[in-house]
């Protein structure tokens, strides 16, 4: 049974222990809500874009991270992956835009920010900063499906 999207936005957010076992209940969690607002056409490639933005939160921090899942009032998809390095990656960090050389295709790691950008249609990042002594501010890596295709 398939449950009718409300014409409003909605959100979603989970908070991911830094497991490994984070990176499925993520794709899980994002399965089970876009299944149930009506929007599998959508689910393969939030999933997969997703569970690539979980995974480098769990392989290059050692704290949390969270998931915040959103349905804009257009439609639009917009994901976004906090954790707790303030570090943004190029070209997520906006300041090396498509210039930044990404790992090859054939590559056995590092590629999937270039599978976020080139499956997203918009997608970016922001330091939160260094946060209190003791506690990092983190970062926010998003991307957007449904919309229009380019970084902002």
């Amino acid at each position: 049974m398939v449950t009718v999207a409300p014409p409003h936005p909605w959100a979603y957010v989970l908070r991911l222990p830094h497991d490994p076992r984070a990176v499925r209940v993520a794709r899980m969690t994002v399965r089970a809500v876009l299944g149930g607002h009506g929007k599998q056409d959508a689910a393969e490639a939030v999933e997969l874009l997703t569970s690539e933005l979980v995974t480098n939160a769990y392989r290059h921090t050692t704290g949390p991270a969270s998931l915040r899942l959103t349905c804009l009032s257009d439609g639009r998809l917009r994901v976004g992956v906090w954790d707790s390095h303030p570090y943004v990656p190029a070209p997520f960090d906006g300041s090396s835009g498509d210039r930044t050389a990404l790992a090859p295709a054939d590559a056995e790691s590092g590629r999937g920010l270039r599978i976020v950008r080139e499956y997203a249609d918009s997608w970016g990042g922001w330091s939160l900063g260094d946060g209190l002594p003791g506690r990092s501010a983190g970062k926010l890596l998003w991307f957007e499906v449904g919309g229009r295709r380019g970084p902002t």
